[in-house]
């Protein structure tokens, strides 16, 4: 008989949590039994789950006795207080927020590209930035081929990135422009900024906060994060990350220097056979991936793979994932699958 396990969510309410419940029962995780939890404010609320119905819970330490997995997806503050109670007791922590990511004795893990590095773990695992996770898939199997010399990005981040009531506030802006009255921003480019942009039928070239030499909280994710899961701690890596006005799915413009040649075709074919990866680049046919095919799936999609001629050896790909499933809930549910 299969073995099951108890599996609490933390942030149960929020995109990627309920993202979450949605992947486990489509990926039929062994679940014995389940516990929705949540910050004191949303205690209470009610989720329907196939054919029962869950009360959320508050989450405090003990709300993790006898649990087996805890996937967080509420925040660093949230992390940082109750993430290492739960590996306290016993639980294997799966935390999708920035709070361990790049601490050393925390694995930061994408099943793709180190699934060896999750069995490292002492109770917590960090789960990548979104961005990250489908950068890495894709470069995985051109590093093994062939070393990278630079890695150049520049994403094109869906609005979902930044949590619900900045999606509703995009379709709430496209509907006020349409309209011809004031647009109201709070959202972007984050809750309390400075100052705030309209997004609708705009772009914003900030992801979180400004830090180190004029670049933001995300640009700093994608470039240690990379290197990070890739063992490569001296891979130069340079990101600009935009938001668009896009509902779901990241893309990401993606230039690649290599050390030795690695023709289009050759990527190509080394893409087709990687795992995780699927392949939409036909030129002729007009036929590449954008965020509405990928939308719903846990692929990560390549297409637009063609030489850079500026340098001598040299590629430009185009990455597109769904940033709420394989940038977050899937990851984090597939290195559960792993350790089990």
């Amino acid at each position: 008989m299969t073995k099951k396990y108890s599996v609490a969510i933390v942030g149960a309410t929020g995109m990627v949590g309920r993202k979450m419940i949605e992947v486990l029962i489509e990926r039929r995780f062994p679940l014995k039994n389940l516990k929705l939890l949540a910050s004191a404010r949303s205690a209470g609320k009610e989720i329907r789950v196939g054919s029962e119905t869950y009360t959320v819970e508050e989450a405090v330490p003990p709300s993790f006795e006898g649990v087996d997995f805890a996937f967080f997806s509420a925040g660093g503050d949230l992390s940082r207080e109750l993430a290492p109670e739960a590996a306290k007791r016993g639980s294997v922590v799966i935390d999708n927020s920035s709070a361990f990511r790049m601490d050393e004795e925390v694995p930061l893990v994408v099943p793709e590209v180190n699934p060896d590095d999750a069995f490292k773990h002492s109770g917590i695992i960090a789960n990548p930035n979104c961005s990250t996770i489908q950068m890495v898939v894709a470069l995985k199997p051109l590093q093994d081929a062939v070393a990278i010399r630079r890695v150049v990005a520049a994403t094109y981040q869906a609005v979902s990135g930044a949590g619900k009531e900045a999606l509703e506030e995009l379709q709430e802006n496209c509907r006020a422009h349409l309209d011809g009255r004031p647009v109201k921003t709070e959202r972007i480019p984050h809750g309390g900024a400075l100052r705030t942009y309209q997004l609708a039928f705009n772009l914003v070239p900030q992801i979180d906060v400004f830090v180190e030499d004029g670049y933001c909280k995300e640009e700093i994710k994608m470039i240690r994060e990379t290197r990070k899961i890739m063992h490569l701690p001296g891979l130069p890596v340079t990101a600009t990350t935009v938001r668009v006005p896009v509902a779901t799915g990241h893309s990401i413009a993606l230039n690649l220097e290599f050390e030795g040649p690695l023709s289009a075709a050759g990527a190509r074919a080394l893409l087709e056979k990687a795992p995780g990866v699927s392949v939409i680049d036909n030129p002729g046919q007009l036929e590449y991936p954008t965020p509405l095919e990928a939308e719903g799936s846990d692929a990560v999609y390549v297409g637009r793979i063609r030489p850079d001629h500026s340098v001598t050896y040299g590629l430009n790909l185009w990455v597109v994932s769904d940033n709420i499933r394989k940038g977050a809930a899937t990851n984090s549910i597939q290195i559960a699958e792993l350790l089990i």
